[in-house]
């Protein structure tokens, strides 16, 4: 009996060798990409690229007062990013009598150099951090928890959400797996990691005290997404860009800022969550810019309401966010919305203030449809809503290219002339053409939009979202060969009124 098992078991054991190794070597040539895609962690969605845990090994969920293996984890894949700026001289242009008597003031700004910290996300070194980590940063340099340490580039940079994407090049490197933030909850135990004060990795505990918070600390945008995770974990300057992981040592948040009346820590910290950092670091590997999706509705925040609106509109009444205004032509409008709804929920994400939509919007692009759960006369109603950009369409926007509003038409700056002129980002004026824009500022044919309203412009996303802000707006900028900023101001205009 036993003589003649042994051919079966023989054979289902070469079946089983064979299997395995067809599954190794053949499945990177069916997935034909090189492109990486980074998911959640236990997605069924497939990825060109798999992130199943640092060092190639997932750590399973620890113990609820334990977080060794999530710590041990998490310090291998979390770097320490010094950035370097060159010294130089600034020409400050004024109109004053000293300045037409002896000319331009000069000043030299010496070397600056500041540090943060930053997350190693795949094993061919792509590495996410703040975008205020490197922004001004003319060099930036890596060091790795083994004393490894080399420059980075920067792939690219999404001042709204903080968000930047550096490359090393360095292989099989540990690395931390996307957590979903929409499952972390308040009271949940999470570990922050990173340099904080230029010391060694350093890791602290605390909880999570809220979800969606919106504190204004985000200056470099105009259009800034603020919808952090707010934890007791203690956080200080250099922890900027760290790791806020789970006790499963899955990703779920990107340290940011701190609530602080010193500059230390004092209590509360915030971390940018990891859904709305997945989304931006795969727009700006694959686009070049962050592709921001629009549902084409003003609202009403009932959490920042003065008491007259909150009677006027019942915002004390219902659950969710007070619909205001719908831009015709939107995803909205066609999706039957009206003013007076509330929206309760997106995509089965409740949603109670204006972080909260920014948050789980900014999850998707232009083209996809999102579920949204919404009250009318009290009545609940569902219907599903086709993203847009901006310009009202779904197409995709990318780094190089053009975008025409207000009449004119608009494209960003390339890498040449960033350097060349020596600005981090801006909108070139490529056609003024004969509509708003043209009228009001006569701006001419290559300047360059630098700020709107004080605020950065670094991209055709930065400045079709400031322009959907407001009405009135003040332009700053540069014509290249001139010295100084230039100024000038457009009121009472529509960025959809598509003239």
């Amino acid at each position: 009996m036993k003589f003649k098992l042994f051919p079966v078991i023989v054979t289902a054991a070469l079946t089983s060798v064979l299997t395995l190794f067809a599954a190794a070597y053949l499945a990177p040539v069916i997935k034909g990409t090189n492109v990486p895609y980074f998911e959640m962690a236990g997605s069924s969605a497939k990825a060109p690229v798999k992130f199943a845990g640092y060092d190639n090994n997932s750590i399973s969920t620890a113990g609820a007062i334990n977080f060794e293996a999530a710590a041990a984890g998490s310090v291998k894949a979390v770097v320490h990013i010094k950035t370097t700026t060159q010294g130089r001289t600034v020409i400050a242009s004024s109109n004053d009598m000293f300045s037409r008597m002896f000319g331009p003031q000069q000043y030299y700004i010496p070397p600056q150099q500041e540090s943060g910290s930053g997350v190693v996300i795949s094993q061919d070194g792509y590495i996410v951090t703040n975008n205020h980590v490197v922004a001004n940063g003319d060099d930036v340099e890596v060091t790795f928890n083994d004393r490894y340490t080399t420059k980075a580039k920067v792939v690219g940079a999404d001042p709204s959400t903080d968000i930047a994407v550096l490359k090393v090049d360095r292989k099989n490197l540990s690395y931390l797996e996307f957590g979903n933030s929409d499952d972390a909850h308040v009271g949940q135990w999470v570990l922050a990691v990173g340099y904080p004060l230029s010391l060694d990795a350093t890791v602290t505990a605390g909880i999570i005290s809220a979800k969606g918070r919106s504190i204004g600390v985000n200056k470099q945008s105009s259009t800034a997404i603020e919808s952090f995770i707010q934890t007791d974990a203690a956080v200080n300057p250099g922890n900027s860009g760290g790791a806020l992981v789970n006790t499963a040592g899955q990703l779920i948040g990107i340290n940011s800022a701190i609530a602080s009346p010193t500059g230390s820590y004092a209590g509360y910290s915030y971390a940018i969550p990891s859904n709305m950092v997945r989304k931006a670091v795969n727009d700006l590997i694959k686009y070049g810019s962050v592709q921001r999706a629009y549902m084409g509705i003003e609202y009403i925040d009932g959490t920042k309401a003065g008491s007259e609106a909150v009677s006027k509109y019942g915002l004390d009444k219902s659950n969710g966010v007070y619909v205001n205004r719908i831009v015709p032509n939107s995803g909205a409008a066609k999706a039957g919305l009206q003013k007076g709804d509330f929206i309760t929920h997106i995509n089965g994400q409740p949603v109670n203030n204006q972080s909260e939509v920014q948050e789980q919007v900014a999850n998707f692009r232009p083209g996809d449809n999102v579920s949204v759960n919404y009250l009318r006369d009290g009545q609940p109603h569902t219907t599903t809503v086709q993203l847009t950009n901006l310009n009202l369409t779904t197409e995709i926007v990318k780094g190089e290219g053009s975008a025409k509003i207000l009449g004119a038409t608009f494209r960003c700056l390339n890498e040449n002339e960033k350097s060349q002129y020596h600005i981090k980002g801006g909108v070139v004026v490529s056609d003024p053409g004969y509509g708003t824009f043209a009228k009001q500022t006569q701006a001419p044919k290559g300047f360059i939009i630098t700020s709107i309203n004080n605020a950065a412009i670094s991209s055709l996303n930065d400045f079709q979202q400031a322009l959907a802000q407001g009405n009135s707006f003040q332009f700053g900028g540069i014509y290249p060969g001139r010295q100084g900023i230039y100024y000038f101001g457009l009121n009472n205009v529509d960025a959809f009124d598509g003239d």
